[in-house]
């Protein structure tokens, strides 16, 4: 399964001033599964070690952090002859070794012709414990789950990939479009989790796909059992377990009120920053003023809550996929919901921006603003053809953008006033606006 990330990782190979890298992502987004396939094609050997499955290895870093000893040590245990260069060191869920995460710093200084890459998961968990790290010393890349391109790609539809990544004309043509449209749907369903994906594609059975993002589910949820403090689990479960129902509302706002009766923000600040440091979910702040910085005017008690992947949202709500097959009006409610989910996604993994949403005092609601370089991009999402921006038109009068964007399952892309873009091509949008 081909991931936009193997050129990145290629790049760092190559770059004179690599440092060690750290590989973060979700659960079950394929970081393991990358590393080993980056490995194979482009080094002579791998040498893997994984900190959650094998307790042991922490030894290792126990007594020094000479490198040549940690070397000699990692040779023996994984067999494998560990060269300059030519091998390719992983140190896989590295969050569980803190002394290991420490030893990156020593790699970077005083061994960095060896070729270092580590994967976490709950990278952002482990440093919100004080876990000790090597500021300035490592590099960072993100992996996501599948976005609707990399889908595209995986399920045999090269082609029509390359016709929407060379498209420049003024509409998606009508031969063309509900191919895409259906494509979409599926991806509503399936979502980006590599095993999922892989599951829909060797046999097409929602049942089973829904089955595998359900164990998906449930191992985030022991990860609260086994990561989190034992007092944050019910906290950690609720919140989890409250955000189909939240973004279902009207006003998709976030509301602590909602997760349980009588919790309030102080009780689930915490367990909400868990979450979020796991990558499980999103946090979109809003905003009043659409100025640069934009995050200097982001208001973090007023906010959204999305989730890494649409299809696991969807299972999480217990959607049927065939009432998302049959555009049923038992999913009207929803569609929205997922429309948004997907569209703050694809927004994430194209752009590795925060992402944020404007409100102006009850009267207005544009569904995400983004800061790309000096412009500041409002984004309306809708999940039908037949669209009224009007919360947009509002703030197009306020604000005078230099684009303002709608989103929808229409066909047309561009626009001087308002720019239209059909929802699977939101991945393009900072090229087509600025082509």
């Amino acid at each position: 399964m081909e991931r936009k990330i193997m050129t990145s990782l290629i790049n760092w190979k190559k770059s004179q001033s690599r440092k060690p890298l750290i590989l973060k992502g979700v659960r079950q987004c394929g970081k393991t599964y990358i590393l080993k396939e980056f490995g194979k094609r482009y080094y002579k050997n791998v040498a893997y070690f994984n900190f959650e499955q094998d307790k042991n290895l922490a030894r290792i870093f126990d007594d020094d952090f000479d490198i040549r000893r940690i070397i000699v040590n990692l040779s023996a245990i994984s067999k494998e002859h560990i060269e300059p260069g030519e091998t390719l060191i992983i140190f896989d869920e590295i969050q569980e070794c803190p002394k290991a995460l420490t030893a990156l710093k020593y790699f970077n200084e005083f061994g960095n012709d060896y070729h270092i890459v580590s994967a976490s998961s709950l990278l952002g968990i482990a440093l919100h414990q004080n876990t000790s790290f090597p500021v300035g010393k490592v590099d960072f890349l993100t992996l996501y789950p599948l976005s609707f391109d990399e889908f595209l790609l995986a399920s045999g539809n090269a082609s029509l990939l390359e016709y929407l990544n060379d498209f420049q004309g003024k509409s998606i043509s009508l031969a063309i479009s509900p191919k895409i449209e259906n494509l979409l749907k599926e991806y509503y369903i399936v979502g980006g989790m590599p095993e999922v994906v892989s599951s829909w594609l060797e046999d097409s059975d929602f049942e089973r796909v829904t089955r595998l993002q359900k164990a998906i589910i449930s191992s985030y949820e022991l990860d609260f059992v086994k990561h989190a403090k034992i007092e944050d689990f019910p906290k950690l479960s609720a919140i989890w377990s409250s955000i189909p129902n939240q973004l279902a509302k009207e006003n998709s706002k976030f509301f602590f009120s909602h997760v349980k009766k009588g919790y309030r923000a102080k009780d689930l600040e915490d367990a909400l920053r868990w979450l979020i440091d796991a990558g499980l979910i999103y946090k979109v702040a809003k905003i009043e003023k659409p100025n640069i910085p934009i995050s200097s005017y982001a208001d973090p008690t007023s906010f959204k809550v999305y989730l890494s992947d649409v299809g696991i949202l969807r299972a999480l709500a217990d959607v049927p996929p065939e009432v998302i097959l049959d555009a049923s009006s038992l999913y009207s409610e929803f569609k929205g919901s997922l429309s948004e989910n997907f569209v703050l996604n694809e927004l994430v993994k194209a752009n590795e921006k925060d992402v944020y949403y404007w409100a102006n005092k009850g009267q207005a609601e544009v569904d995400f603003v983004l800061q790309l370089g000096a412009d500041i991009i409002p984004i309306e999402v809708k999940a039908e053809r037949n669209v009224k921006a009007r919360s947009l038109a509002v703030y197009k009068e306020a604000y005078s953008p230099k684009h303002a964007v709608r989103a929808s399952l229409r066909n047309e892309v561009g626009g001087d006033q308002l720019f239209r873009l059909p929802l699977y091509l939101i991945y393009r949008l900072k090229e087509l606006l600025n082509a």
